[in-house]
């Protein structure tokens, strides 16, 4: 019997790093999920998770071929097949990930930035099917943006646009993991809304069910959970994120014109308590050329899903090249 071909598709975030195996129809064959372990050096690390496909595909039998692997991380660059400096993890300036992973499967790999492959995933097979100009913010550890304009994602000169989560929301504002201050992820993202909370006044806290946590228990699923209950201070946090989030949209608005705005990722899970109070924000800011004009979206594709799918597509596609360079 003919194997199957399929492509793997790594999604490395700051928290968990997720992998799927797809095929041509973007159906998900299998997928699995482990913590992203920052005290792991990198090439270990990878070679762990070259480890669980290839322990994956053997569970499926002999039913399929292995043909590509994309990987999707912060700041990644397709380009240069490299992770440059992620401010989430702690990890080598420009390393070459293409690289180790073509030597680890003996195999085209490809390097993408994560949000890029979430603006695929949901142009291919999500709420942004038959749009052309469109953004997908992924509200996860960090804040990433992939952007779609007139049908085509947005890279830039290295690979590097849409770097939205580094736009600078607040002036002097948190410290951010790249270093510099007020970068609207620290504020707009699971983490940020954390923060959020643990800076509010004690006395405000003091009758939230929010009050006995502290910045190594408290979590965006823990105030969610609260603001369901209607917890004044959870809902307070989620007011204040789309109030940032949604002045921030605004800006970008009047740069690229998007007709949608996607949001997915951990914080994205928490339904109307993010989008309500951003879509308020962002139709507060815009320019008035823009009302009507623009609409957000929560990712109706499963959130462990849309990275991976877009990372399949994105594999498919560079095999598709290499095809065409090589005839």
């Amino acid at each position: 019997m003919k194997q199957e071909e399929i492509v793997a598709g790594i999604d490395l975030g700051g928290t968990f790093t997720k992998f799927g195996l797809v095929n041509r129809f973007g159906e998900l064959i299998a997928f699995k999920a482990i913590p992203t372990d920052k005290k792991l050096h990198y090439e270990l690390f990878l070679k762990k998770v070259a480890g669980e496909i290839e322990q994956m595909i053997q569970s499926e039998g002999n039913l399929y071929s292995l043909s590509c692997i994309s990987i999707g991380a912060p700041t990644g660059s397709q380009f240069e097949g490299t992770i440059d400096s992620p401010s989430n993890l702690n990890w080598p300036k420009k390393l070459p990930v293409a690289d180790i992973l073509k030597n680890l499967f003996n195999l085209p790999a490809v390097v993408v930035n994560d949000a890029n492959a979430a603006a695929v995933g949901e142009m291919l097979f999500g709420v942004a099917r038959g749009k052309k100009n469109f953004m997908v913010v992924t509200l996860g550890t960090g804040l990433g943006c992939g952007v779609v304009i007139d049908g085509k994602l947005l890279l830039g000169r290295n690979g590097h646009a849409g770097e939205l989560g580094h736009v600078r929301a607040i002036e002097s504002g948190r410290l951010c993991g790249c270093g510099r201050y007020g970068c609207l992820e620290t504020y707009a993202s699971a983490t940020g809304i954390v923060r959020t909370v643990l800076e509010m006044e004690p006395m405000k806290k003091s009758d939230s069910l929010l009050s006995c946590y502290d910045a190594g228990t408290l979590s965006a699923k823990i105030i969610t959970k609260a603001a369901l209950s209607g917890d004044k201070v959870a809902i307070e946090a989620f007011d204040f994120t789309g109030k940032i989030l949604g002045a921030a949209l605004s800006d970008a608005v009047a740069l690229l014109n998007p007709e949608l705005i996607i949001l997915t990722g951990g914080l994205a899970k928490s339904g109307d308590l993010i989008l309500q109070p951003t879509n308020h924000y962002l139709k507060k800011n815009l320019l008035n050329i823009y009302h009507d004009t623009v609409e957000v979206k929560l990712s109706e594709i499963s959130t462990k899903n849309t990275a991976i799918l877009g990372l399949a597509a994105t594999a498919w596609l560079h095999l598709e090249e290499l095809n065409r360079v090589t005839v």
